[in-house]
């Protein structure tokens, strides 16, 4: 199940592994829309399980415990801007300033989308620094 509650997301997940205070956790992933039955409780029909990377200190379960896996809901609207929003940003307007310098269509869309590539080279040089951006948290079920 995932809930939003104010600004955090809740998924819950079983830890898989432990290394230090690393832990791989099984998630849950909706793939259709929620139904909010009553507030605070949301139910799925569909479900898709994903592994989950959680930098967490403070957490302390052991493997195979039940847990929630909570995140800001900022990290979620920051990650559609990267992975979405700016890459379509890019084509749009390099699209329209190629296409007035030399007017050439497939010209100036390779070169829109060749654009990208530095863009993601750059995203992925700075992974470090935007994986403490993206962390999330580990809570025993209770």
């Amino acid at each position: 199940h995932i809930c939003k509650m104010a600004n955090t997301i809740k998924h819950q997940g079983i830890v898989e592994n432990i290394n230090g205070s690393h832990l791989q956790v099984r998630i849950i992933q909706l793939q259709r829309a929620l139904r909010v039955v009553s507030r605070g409780h949301c139910t799925s029909a569909d479900t898709k399980e994903k592994l989950v990377d959680v930098a967490d200190a403070n957490a302390a379960p052991t493997s195979g415990d039940r847990v929630w896996v909570t995140g800001e809901l900022s990290m979620g609207v920051m990650a559609v801007l990267f992975a979405f929003i700016f890459p379509f940003l890019i084509l749009i307007i390099s699209l329209f300033v190629f296409m007035a310098i030399w007017n050439d269509e497939l010209r100036s869309a390779l070169c829109s989308l060749a654009l990208l590539i530095p863009y993601y080279y750059i995203l992925w040089l700075n992974k470090s620094r935007m994986g403490k951006k993206f962390s999330f948290s580990v809570r025993p079920m209770n």
